[in-house]
């Protein structure tokens, strides 16, 4: 369990920082690119992971919706980049960098639920990173760029949807355990008292 939850830790992380470049006020098309490419790899791996660890349908059914929609524009953006001899994320050094930090898992919370938390998280990034690409020169990258902003919107509406669904699925899940003293390691509850007979 503690492998897992360092691997939630390191997306969150991989997240915030590696891929930091959306904070600044400016993005040009080369930092546009490759930050965009790195956050389509991380979504496709995490969506991987997802497939392969969630348990809901619903959870399944979403990452095999990011799967093939980040799959679909990190092909059109590499198409781009190429043409314009601009460099994407490398495939291998990221995924060694999502192996060894995805997702974010916080305690009680199961992997269904932190997988859609994160979404959340890295969809609002990925959609200031767009909203900022709008306004690059670049007229194909800013066509692609305001073609690919909705789909992520939408994506971002899905994974909010999604927390609430996760987060209702798990607190019903911890209404049916019967929560004793015992089963938090106190002491037990005294016996009922009965009537003698």
């Amino acid at each position: 369990m503690s492998k897992l939850k360092l691997l939630w830790t390191g997306l969150l992380v991989l997240s915030l920082s590696v891929f930091s470049l959306a904070a600044n006020a400016d993005v040009d098309a080369e930092e546009f690119v490759e930050e965009a490419s790195a956050k389509g790899l991380a979504e496709i791996e995490t969506a991987r992971m997802a497939l392969n660890k969630g348990t809901a349908p619903e959870v399944k059914a979403f990452a095999q919706q990011m799967l093939d929609d980040h799959t679909a524009a990190n092909k059109e953006l590499a198409a781009i980049a190429k043409g314009k001899d601009l460099k994407i994320a490398d495939d291998a050094e990221l995924m060694n960098k999502a192996k060894a930090f995805i997702l974010k898992q916080r305690d009680g919370e199961s992997f269904d639920e932190a997988y859609a938390n994160n979404q959340v998280v890295a969809h609002e990034q990925t959609i200031e990173l767009f909203r900022e690409a709008v306004n690059l020169r670049d007229p194909e990258l800013k066509a692609f760029a305001q073609k690919t902003l909705p789909k992520l919107e939408h994506h971002l509406r899905m994974a909010q949807d999604l927390v609430t669904l996760t987060s209702a699925a798990e607190a019903e899940a911890e209404n049916r355990y019967d929560v004793t003293p015992e089963s938090r390691g106190g002491s037990p509850r005294p016996a009922p008292a009965t009537s003698p007979r």
